[in-house]
């Protein structure tokens, strides 16, 4: 229950910032709670063969009321963006999903890699424990260990996002995931090559996986300041979602056709993504296209008769065009 409190920081930090600094606080802000995810695993597990399973709760229970104090002191009061009732706003983010194609985009970008991700680390503990490596349980935790670099790159995608736009950057994502799946296809082989292939294939998933979300959260946080915490709701539901499916489809291709089976996945899932979101902007550039002619085509008969009243609408509808 107390676990949404990091996709509540994204609105809120959302509202702190200008526009054009989105990208790099929400990179900043994922980069934190990556670190968290990671070190905790690498402490508590030392605490616990250390001073016994309970030790983790307690330093767990002390951090979150710190932080919950100096929230209340540092962060400032803001009022509720909306008066209706909270059976409404639950059922906002069902309508939100209706009337927003760029929030339908970025959950359905996220919900396929984020499966994918989900895939990989579902099937990675039978591949590292089973007949290839015989490994212990041990191992899956330094792999993930290892994707601690992801921690520096999320704020540079953040960048990326304010500098080229979150499209740019979630194709780039995608390619990225793409190739991780190669990769991580070695890892199947054994041995030290097998292992290198683990580490870059993971490490390049998750760069991927991560730098997309930070795009992804930027185009429906830019969607509509009023409503970015339903926004937001609709977002991580889908993105959950998508990585309950991809686990559940992940231990069911590695039962059927072990690891291979696992990247086969991976990259049919990042394929349907890269090709939804090529053709996406096929059709937004078709519009912009269309727009400009039709901008030119007003400004012509503008310029030859004077601001008619043909012009005078052709101009108010493309104002009302989004």
């Amino acid at each position: 229950m107390t676990t949404v409190v990091a996709p509540l920081a994204g609105p809120l930090a959302a509202r702190l910032v200008p526009k054009e600094r989105l990208g790099v606080t929400g990179g900043t802000l994922l980069s934190g709670s990556l670190a968290g995810m990671l070190l905790s695993r690498t402490v508590g597990g030392a605490l616990g063969d250390r001073l016994g399973w309970r030790a983790p709760y307690v330093l767990a229970a002390v951090l979150s009321l710190a932080v919950a104090a100096l929230s209340a002191r540092l962060l400032p009061r803001t009022p509720p963006p909306s008066a209706q009732r909270y059976p409404a706003l639950l059922a906002e983010p069902l309508r939100l999903l209706r009337t927003e194609p760029g929030l339908r985009r970025s959950c359905l970008y996220q919900a396929l890699v984020f499966a994918g991700f989900s895939a990989v680390w579902t099937g990675v503990a039978p591949l590292l424990t089973g007949p290839a490596y015989g490994m212990g349980a041990g191992a899956v935790g330094l792999l993930a260990l290892v994707n601690a670099v992801t921690m520096v790159c999320t704020p540079v995608a953040g960048r990326q996002v304010d500098r080229r736009g979150p499209d740019a950057v979630n194709r780039v994502c995608f390619l990225v995931v793409g190739a991780s799946a190669a990769v991580l296809a070695l890892g199947g082989l054994g041995g030290a090559v097998g292992v290198a292939a683990l580490v870059v294939g993971t490490l390049l998933l998750d760069v991927g996986m991560q730098s997309g979300m930070v795009a992804n959260q930027v185009r429906i946080q830019a969607l509509r300041a009023e409503v970015r915490s339903r926004l937001t709701t609709a977002y991580m539901t889908c993105a959950y979602l998508g990585g309950a499916v991809g686990s559940w489809l992940g231990m069911r291709a590695y039962g059927r056709f072990e690891w291979p089976g696992v990247c086969v996945l991976v990259a049919a899932l990042t394929a349907v993504a890269l090709t939804h979101h090529m053709s996406a902007t096929r059709r937004r550039s078709a519009t912009r296209r269309t727009a400009g002619r039709f901008r030119r085509s007003a400004a012509s008969a503008t310029g030859a008769s004077g601001p008619t009243m043909t012009a005078r609408a052709a101009v108010t509808s493309r104002e009302e065009t989004p």
